[in-house]
């Protein structure tokens, strides 16, 4: 997990879907800038501003602004490779 990664991911350690997203994110070799919606101020505000949604994991890509909410492995690859990130 980097600063100024392509990809801003929004997650707390409590949420499955964040754990496989994070794996998967891991797995392609994608860097990432994690931001905890439980520890850091405004997390929480800043995933649902980007999303409208109360779910998580958000991830949101740097390169077009697009995001995806709770994406599978397969979605995270197309999504990457969209994006020449892997």
């Amino acid at each position: 997990m980097i600063d100024n990664a392509a990809i801003d991911f929004y997650g707390a350690d409590w949420c499955g879907d964040c754990h496989r997203a994070k794996a998967a994110l891991d797995r392609f070799g994608v860097a990432y800038s994690l931001h905890d919606i439980e520890h850091e101020d405004g997390a929480a505000e800043k995933a649902i501003a980007i999303s409208g949604q109360q779910h998580i994991p958000v991830i949101r890509f740097a390169a077009d602004g697009s995001w995806l909410v709770e994406p599978s492995a397969t979605q995270l690859q197309a999504k990457c490779k969209e994006l020449g990130l892997i």
